[in-house]
């Protein structure tokens, strides 16, 4: 068995693309396993339970590797990531000749000022910086990107609520926005259903669950896993069931969460009798509330 292991300093790439880099890989015949990862904490540990050996890759930085039959097979993966990786900063043909792409999410905001929602992708250290400009610029924001640390996350959420807007995530995975997906969405029939989720994977649970029950779902809102902690205070799961209540075409509201805190899943509680559409939380480790 042959392992290559790179890490590359400073080459930061989103997760969606890392994963179909890693996909394309594995493809490979003779690759038993090929990851192109951040060197996050939990992405280095992922490594070392893969078989490979300890790395001092920090968040921003590329973790490349890869396990074989032969060296061979190993470097036609390797090639193969990096191939997937250069063709993703590839211009489109004839973009010379458009407009340049803006550099600052002010100025994309002012080029499109339809759009509602900015979707941040970048290394967390630097995503608070750029989800405040979008909420500064009218926009609400979905934070993609993970690593945001805790007091950065306490702080966007209050910028937030004063300016009106909704905060998804950090780390928000999937989301639903009137039928269109953002991340990692299901695809799903279009019906009466909003979920508020700080989880992604309840989301995702949850929304295959209603699918297959022939329900269809309208939005969904991912708020971040931290949301219902005591640090957080729920600040985006309360301004996402008030934006749920307020649409008409949202008929019943769903509320899924890993463990709360219990002085906010109370707040939560509070504010779920208080709408006008049902509400039906799902909170790990209460009870379930259902509507009356």
């Amino acid at each position: 068995m042959t392992q290559s292991v790179r890490n590359e300093r400073g080459r930061y790439h989103d997760s969606v693309t890392l994963m179909r880099a890693s996909a394309a890989a594995r493809d490979i015949p003779g690759v038993e396993t090929a990851i192109a990862a951040m060197g996050t904490e939990l992405n280095r540990a992922l490594l070392v339970q893969a078989g490979f050996p300890e790395s001092d890759a920090t968040a921003d930085d590329l973790v490349v590797a890869v396990s074989s039959d032969n060296p061979a097979t190993a470097e036609e993966a390797v090639t193969a990531i990096d191939r997937h990786l250069a063709e993703r900063r590839k211009p489109t043909p004839g973009a010379v000749h458009r407009q340049a792409s803006p550099r600052t999410v002010e100025a994309a905001a002012a080029r499109a000022p339809d759009a509602g929602v900015v979707l941040v992708s970048v290394p967390g250290a630097h995503a608070y910086v750029e989800a405040v400009a979008a909420l500064r610029a009218g926009r609400h924001v979905m934070v993609f990107s993970d690593g945001v640390d805790v007091a950065a996350e306490v702080a966007l959420k209050r910028e937030a609520t004063a300016l009106g807007r909704l905060v998804m995530g950090p780390d928000c995975g999937t989301a639903i926005l009137d039928g269109v997906g953002l991340g990692f969405a299901n695809v799903v029939v279009p019906g009466p259903v909003g979920l508020v989720a700080a989880s992604g994977t309840g989301a995702q649970q949850l929304c295959c669950l209603l699918d297959g029950a022939g329900i269809g779902v309208r939005h969904v809102l991912g708020v971040g896993g931290r949301d219902l902690s005591s640090a957080v205070g729920g600040v985006s799961t309360l301004a996402a069931l008030a934006a749920l209540d307020d649409d008409p075409a949202v008929g019943v509201i769903g509320v899924v969460s890993k463990p709360p805190d219990p002085a906010v899943a109370e707040a939560v509680t509070a504010a779920a009798a208080q709408c006008r559409t049902p509400v039906v939380l799902a909170l790990v480790g209460r009870a379930p509330r259902l509507p009356a």
